[in-house]
């Protein structure tokens, strides 16, 4: 906002429109959605934007996609915050960012939207915090390809995965209540992504409790094939710290350390190590987990004469290695933590959050080819990994359909539609220009990796 300039509010009421009062708001400007039902998707290009519910009385903005819009809110500005909203019935995402930097979102009730609920993508200084989530097919809160995000204080129930921090630097996620998922918990790094790495993640004081739901993800994704029953799930990823949780009731684990090969083929990114390296596992409360895990672990406990599963299970790779610890471990049932050290750490009391003092830069795009680029990377790659199956089919699959036809590409992303019975709808892009969707589908045709 410039120098001298007050914030307006712009009254948005039942029966008309967010995204006219969106593309009437200058930067700095604060939209209020007064309650009522808004059957429309809204794309926020512009910086210091708020979306801001008004609850009166107990009733809220309701944006309802019917099970046929594809997503209520994307957004790729800088400083956007959208909070206070009732979202549900979408196909795609609840809230998308697609590249931009110093996002908030907080206080919304996201009731089964398709794919992702809450879903910043390579987006820097992020907070997510007071949302309610269920009925998710993949990730209730996905925080992919970001840095200095803090997520907190949401609630994440009978979704496949709870909260899920992908290929993500400098993250914390604490004072969460992850219940009822398949997977309460995960950290990943997923290969044939741009950003090939996951560090420097905080995971403590979190309730995590019974994530025993049937995985109904799409078949063959990578988030459908985790077994059901699992607290808090490492995969591949490094200096990821697990402290003050109370992690039980989970029928497989309550904590998950493994290499790549979990979900996903070792081979299939080079440039993405596959070992889980440095993780700490501080005091955490663990009870009652493993009751009833999967038959994988059954065959483990019967080796060690074991009546239930583990509390926390390390396999593979560099999962065994003494770079790994754990505190007082002889309070858990523990598979495969033989080669594992004491931490020295107790705690992290020192770190208080990770989120940047005053912000990060604006992401500013100079020139055509830099912006191309970040389009794909915002948003293509969220769900098209270079030769691993997400959400969507690998690029590798899109270049081998299209072949050189940049032009079938760009107008099957402005009108997409059900083609594949395994692969969901894709959310349209038809807020991108006809042009930006043509050079973006002819930069996706030619990456490498």
């Amino acid at each position: 906002m410039a120098p001298g300039l007050l914030a307006a509010e712009i009254n948005v009421k039942d029966g008309e429109s967010i995204q006219d009062a969106v593309n009437k708001a200058e930067p700095g400007d604060v939209i209020l959605i007064h309650p009522g039902t808004y059957k429309e998707s809204v794309y926020i290009d512009k910086d210091d934007i708020t979306l801001r519910g008004v609850v009166v009385d107990g009733e809220w903005p309701v944006m309802e996609g019917e099970g046929k819009l594809n997503d209520a809110v994307l957004y790729s500005g800088n400083g956007v915050t959208v909070e206070w909203l009732t979202i549900q019935h979408y196909k795609g995402n609840a809230i998308m960012g697609q590249a931009g930097n110093n996002y908030v979102i907080r206080y919304n009730r996201v009731i089964d939207t398709g794919v992702y609920g809450i879903f910043p993508q390579l987006g820097k200084n992020g907070l997510v915090e007071y949302n309610t989530l269920s009925g998710i097919e993949d990730a209730a809160i996905y925080v992919g390809m970001c840095d200095n995000v803090v997520v907190r204080n949401n609630e994440v129930f009978e979704n496949v995965a709870g909260i899920e921090i992908e290929n993500t630097r400098h993250a914390i996620v604490e004072n969460n209540y992850a219940h009822n998922n398949t997977a309460g918990l995960l950290v990943f790094i997923t290969p044939g992504l741009p950003i090939k790495t996951a560090y420097d993640i905080i995971l403590r004081n979190n309730f995590v409790v019974n994530n025993n739901t049937e995985n109904f993800g799409e078949p063959g994704s990578l988030v459908g094939k985790v077994p059901k029953g699992i607290g808090v799930v490492i995969m591949a990823a490094d200096d990821v710290i697990v402290e003050g949780n109370q992690i039980s009731g989970n029928q497989t684990a309550g904590i998950v350390v493994t290499d790549l090969s979990f979900v996903t083929d070792i081979a299939s990114d080079p440039e993405s190590e596959p070992n889980p390296d440095r993780i700490a596992v501080l005091d955490n409360l663990m009870f009652d987990n493993g009751a009833d895990p999967v038959a994988e672990i059954k065959a483990a406990m019967l080796t060690k004469f074991k009546r239930r599963g583990p509390d926390v299970l390390a396999n593979l790779g560099s999962a065994q290695e003494p770079d790994n610890c754990i505190r007082n471990k002889e309070m858990y049932v523990t598979f495969g933590l033989d080669k594992w050290s004491k931490c020295e750490r107790e705690n992290t009391h020192d770190i208080d959050t990770y989120l940047l003092a005053d912000g990060a830069p604006d992401r500013e795009i100079e020139n055509d080819e830099e912006r191309i680029k970040r389009l794909y990377y915002g948003i293509c790659a969220g769900c098209h990994a270079y030769n691993v199956r997400m959400i969507g089919p690998p690029t590798l699959a899109v270049q081998a359909i299209y072949h050189n036809n940049a032009e079938g590409i760009a107008e099957y992303i402005a009108n997409p539609h059900k083609v594949r019975p395994d692969y969901p709808a894709m959310p349209t892009q038809s807020h991108l220009s006809p042009e930006l969707r043509r050079k973006v589908a002819e930069f996706m045709l030619q990456v490498k990796k």
